[in-house]
């Protein structure tokens, strides 16, 4: 929040008057943008990365008899584990920045050409954020839509099962569930000369029952749902951004006129 150049101001208004004020140029859309992206790069970044761990246990445990098989998959599971530290990192700065700018900008409509005035630096700044945070939502975006692969992947996968396991109560099609699979290979975990790479019939539907399938499917719709709370506080940050920067266009072109 911005100091008040006239100190007296508070004891002319008043202790009420004063704290109103003050309140008014909180900026509440910022806020509660900061609070969502903070909430949602946590439960994004923390559930991707323990999810990546489990997938490559999972791929070891069921998928892959020999290591040569999954040491790319391992390699880029720990590359995007790194990736994710930086995620965090950048995203704490990032909601750091918009948060001060939107004090700013805030501020600025609020006091309108009181005691703060809105320069042609902060109205540059401003549009720069705007810009910004319209690319970073344009890519989240992207990567909102690559997170829901894995999720469709086991999604897949608990359907075969529950598939299976239905062929399997029935007499007449005892020998149909052995020829239901579910193939790592075909969505690029594995390479096509990897052995088994599949699981199917019963085999399939026992790793369906493992803990190590249903945390990993777990962390996975939280790592989405991650992804989709950052989205959602950067559409919030780009109307609040936008809306301020306009008002600050537009009170600017104001003060010149008079």
């Amino acid at each position: 929040m911005f100091p008040v150049k006239q100190p007296w101001l508070c004891k002319a208004l008043g202790c009420y008057d004063c704290c109103v004020r003050c309140l008014g140029s909180v900026p509440y859309a910022s806020l509660a943008a900061t609070l969502l992206l903070y909430a949602g790069t946590a439960l994004f970044c923390a559930s991707a990365h323990q999810a990546l761990a489990q997938t490559e246990v999972l791929v070891e445990m069921h998928f892959a008899r020999n290591i040569q098989d999954y040491t790319l998959l391992a390699s880029f599971i720990t590359y995007f584990q790194f990736v994710l530290y930086g995620l965090a990192a950048f995203f704490f700065l990032f909601g750091v920045m918009l948060l001060a700018e939107g004090f700013y900008t805030t501020s600025a409509v609020k006091q309108k050409f009181g005691e703060f005035r809105s320069t042609q630096c902060g109205r540059g700044l401003s549009l720069t954020f705007v810009i910004l945070t319209y690319v970073l939502a344009i890519i989240w975006l992207c990567v909102f839509a690559l997170a829901g692969i894995p999720v469709y992947f086991f999604y897949n996968m608990e359907d075969t099962c529950y598939t299976i396991n239905i062929l399997s109560e029935t007499t007449t099609s005892i020998n149909q569930h052995a020829w239901v699979c579910m193939d790592a290979r075909q969505y690029s975990l594995l390479p096509w000369h990897a052995m088994p790479g599949k699981a199917c019939g019963l085999t399939l539907a026992a790793i369906c029952k493992t803990s190590e399938f249903f945390w990993t499917y777990d962390l996975y719709i939280a790592a989405f749902a991650g992804a989709g709370v950052m989205l959602l506080s950067l559409f919030l940050y780009l109307v609040a951004t936008t809306y301020n920067y306009a008002v600050l266009r537009f009170l600017g072109r104001k003060a010149l006129r008079c």
